[in-house]
């Protein structure tokens, strides 16, 4: 743990830390993403005035940068749901596993024990 931290052991902060900052170069690389293609689409008009071309732009980049926050967000959820279906489905298959290997050794203890008291009958 950290110091002055008490309740966040050092590996996630570090990692907390990280994915914010692998967050912002995304969100960043999306919005400079945008910015460009705006800037191709104005290209393409070239009767626009370049207020015209501003507000165009402007009015691009935020409804990109509104659809990849839309997506984004939709992506995180389906994550979670899907981390919930495989984390029941492993918890499921933990306890098949474990029912079966209990059920071997049950059954390698009741042979053993039968073959034990076989030998002693049979050496009597």
């Amino acid at each position: 743990m950290r110091p002055g931290r008490h309740d966040v052991p050092a590996g996630e902060a570090d990692s907390a830390v990280a994915d914010e900052a692998a967050g912002y170069l995304l969100v960043h690389d999306h919005h400079v993403q945008a910015c460009r293609e705006a800037a191709e689409l104005c290209a393409l008009l070239p009767w626009l005035t370049t207020a015209q071309a501003e507000d165009v732009s402007r009015a691009y980049v935020q409804q990109r940068v509104d659809l990849t926050r839309r997506m984004l967000r939709a992506t995180v959820e389906r994550a979670g749901q899907l981390r919930e279906e495989y984390e029941a489905r492993y918890a499921e298959l933990r306890r098949a596993l474990l029912r079966r290997h209990t059920l071997a050794a049950c059954v390698l203890v009741a042979g053993t024990g039968g073959a034990a008291a076989l030998v002693s009958l049979l050496g009597r």
